[in-house]
């Protein structure tokens, strides 16, 4: 039967979803100690990015990779939390923006110290593994 074993790119792929399911777990553990999630993480870096410390909820969406319903909901929960504000467009009422606060920009800030170094361990950790050592290399030789 043809096709049946996975070729180059699909074990490749495999590898890099691997070592992104390992390293996701173990940020996530490192941001639970600060009350943060993963994406709340993500989402106060993205907005404390932007210009302004905002941007549209479909912008954000985006960047996160999530739907927007998705991304209203994260939104929410961070609002809740004191983390961001909300605020609709002046210019298109139904435009829905969100802006880090100055508790969301320090809660951050203090979590990124220990997802910096939790990303650098789970990534020598999984360096260590032969079946993920290519694509950790790969991966560190982008920005380097």
């Amino acid at each position: 039967m043809e096709g049946t074993a996975p070729g180059a790119d699909e074990l490749a792929w495999e590898a890099l979803a691997t070592l992104h399911s390992r390293v996701e777990q173990q940020l996530a553990k490192a941001l639970q100690r600060h009350g943060l999630g993963l994406s709340d993480y993500r989402a106060l870096g993205t907005l404390a990015g932007a210009e302004h410390g905002g941007m549209r909820i479909s912008e954000l969406a985006g960047a996160l990779g999530l739907n927007e319903s998705s991304a209203s909901r994260l939104a929410d929960r961070l609002e809740q939390a004191g983390l961001t504000e909300r605020c609709v467009c002046d210019d298109d009422r139904r435009g829905v923006y969100a802006f880090i606060t100055e508790s969301g920009r320090a809660q951050h800030q203090a979590a990124a110290p220990a997802y910096r170094a939790q990303l650098a361990a789970a990534l020598d950790l999984a360096a260590a593994d032969p079946a993920l050592a290519g694509p950790v290399t790969a991966l560190r030789s982008i920005h380097s």
